[in-house]
């Protein structure tokens, strides 16, 4: 039977599914949980916490805090070394390997087959359903489906537990109807080295019928950049003819829609998606919009915490969470999960807004390490990524990346954010940083009306500073922290001025070496 045939039925009955969680949501979610309930009560961690079959939701927020990852660190550890049934019933023989864009430091988040399967895989699948209901003349199995993924290969303990990057970790285990079009090769795909890696993707995709695209935007920039400069074409409609799908997620899309737009052929569709280490949430469900449906049957169960910038949610353990049928549009909210990964009311570190209610649809709006708000204007990065992508077009300037922090002035008791950005390779020149912090400033007040209030007059909050930096900065940055490639991410707005100082000494550095000075 032809594969898009078989494909068309999983997509009609795989609807079907969506539509009933779309209509019922709550009672979706209340099965997810009592699912949970009941796999969590045969491991050590739910024991410990007096978990039963018949545990009530109250009772499960009751008996089980809220935790971060360093509250996980424990039985992760304990996990890590082999036993079996601590966070989920069985063995588990993967861990990703997850460094937050604000630390240096390693999460290990545990992959249990049943969140490969139920949530991860069943994530593509979705995704590809949506894609093909929405454009039914699509015809993905034909071609090849390119996907960028991280860096390394998966390490094997003594005790034969894998520790890897997400995307490794996936490519190693892709069932066949993904593994049989996926490209580049495996050997490839999981390269080590970020730069022979981009070479080898290059070389070996040219003359392929890539009909999908899969990746961060940031580093898939980098490899379709270089496909385009071997081949010397102007888009990539001239080097892959049937190319009509390109699924990105990770960061905000709306920064690097410039140069994509200016990449991909003329009737390209977008389609962003809402997937980490800890689990798969989110999917577009409509072409064009700039939100995604909610995924609630992936094993994974929703709390949510109003967030302001400054809270520290895991002060109070104990701290009331609202559930889906409590929650509002509009309001920032951190994430707080239960997943078939074995993470039990756990602290995602995200904030995203709710655009819809019915069917509930969501927004990253960032996370809760990363703002501004120096005088109370609550900058949060979903708002700043419009702004500078707003910015971006209106001067016909490409923003590659950009990172930013407050900068307070002790002596005068004002401050000021100080914004460090990169241009595109095909930036057509810097404007002057003056006029570009000028019209990032109007943007801003725009689309914040904390920010817009704490502007007027300069009274509590001075203009921005924008300095630009070399194309390769931060791409430079990341590889001197060993973060190159893959799904390594730069902090986008901070309170800490660190990162924004380490990107202005590379940028130093840089111009020494290519005056001929030495950097030091």
């Amino acid at each position: 039977m032809p594969v898009n045939t078989v494909f068309s039925w999983f997509i009609r009955k795989r609807l079907h599914q969506i539509a009933l969680f779309r209509k019922y949501p709550d009672e979706v979610q209340a099965e997810v949980l009592r699912h949970h309930i009941a796999a969590l009560s045969r491991t050590r961690f739910g024991r410990e916490h007096g978990i039963i079959p018949d545990t009530t939701a109250a009772a499960y927020r009751a008996q089980v805090p809220l935790r971060d990852y360093n509250g996980f660190k424990p039985w992760v550890e304990a996990v890590r070394e082999g036993e079996e049934n601590v966070l989920w019933p069985g063995a588990v023989r993967w861990h990703a390997k997850s460094s937050g864009t604000t630390t240096d430091r390693s999460k290990f988040i545990p992959v249990t087959e049943d969140a490969l399967e139920k949530c991860h895989y069943k994530g593509g699948k979705d995704l590809l359903a949506m894609y093909v209901d929405a454009v039914p003349k699509a015809r993905l199995y034909g071609g090849r489906h390119l996907i960028v993924g991280g860096t390394g290969r998966a390490q094997e303990a003594d005790n034969g537990v894998l520790t890897g990057d997400l995307s490794a970790i996936i490519i190693n285990n892709l069932p066949w109807w993904c593994e049989w079009r996926r490209t580049p090769a495996r050997s490839i795909a999981l390269m080590a080295s970020w730069e022979e890696k981009i070479e080898r993707m290059a070389e070996t995709t040219i003359n392929q019928d890539v009909r999908i695209i899969a990746g961060v935007p940031s580093w898939t920039q980098v490899l379709l950049e270089r496909i385009l400069e071997r081949t010397g074409k102007n888009h990539l409609g001239e080097v892959w003819p049937h190319l009509q799908l390109y699924m990105h997620g990770g960061v905000a899309f709306a920064p690097y829609r410039e140069a994509f737009d200016r990449m991909m052929p003329p009737g390209i569709h977008y389609i962003e998606t809402y997937n980490a280490s800890e689990g798969f949430f989110g999917i577009q469900d409509r072409l064009g919009a700039d939100d995604m449906l909610l995924m609630l049957d992936y094993g994974i169960h929703y709390e949510f915490i109003p967030f302001a910038p400054g809270q520290d949610v895991m002060a109070t353990p104990d701290a009331a969470t609202l559930g889906l049928s409590e929650v509002d549009v509009n309001v920032d909210y951190a994430i707080v999960i239960s997943t078939n990964g074995g993470l039990h009311r756990y602290v995602l570190g995200d904030l995203v807004r709710f655009t819809s209610l019915a069917p509930f649809r969501i927004r990253v709006t960032g996370r809760t390490s990363s703002y501004l708000n120096l005088a109370g204007e609550e900058l949060m990065v979903g708002d700043a990524d419009l702004a500078i992508a707003r910015t971006g077009r209106q001067l016909g300037v490409e923003v590659r990346d950009w990172t930013a922090c407050a900068q307070p002035h002790a002596a005068v008791g004002l401050g000021h954010h100080h914004w460090v950005i990169e241009p595109g390779r095909n930036a057509g020149g810097q404007p002057d940083a003056q006029l570009f912090a000028e019209a990032l400033d109007r943007n801003l007040r725009k689309v914040n009306s904390d920010y817009d209030a704490k502007r007027t007059g300069d009274l509590v909050l001075d203009r921005p500073v924008v300095q630009w930096v070399s194309t390769g900065t931060f791409e430079n940055l990341l590889k001197q922290k060993g973060k190159l490639g893959g799904q390594h991410k730069v902090p986008r707005l901070s309170m800490d001025p660190r990162w924004v100082e380490e990107v202005s000494e590379v940028q130093i550095a840089n111009k020494a070496i290519n005056a001929g000075a030495s950097p030091l």
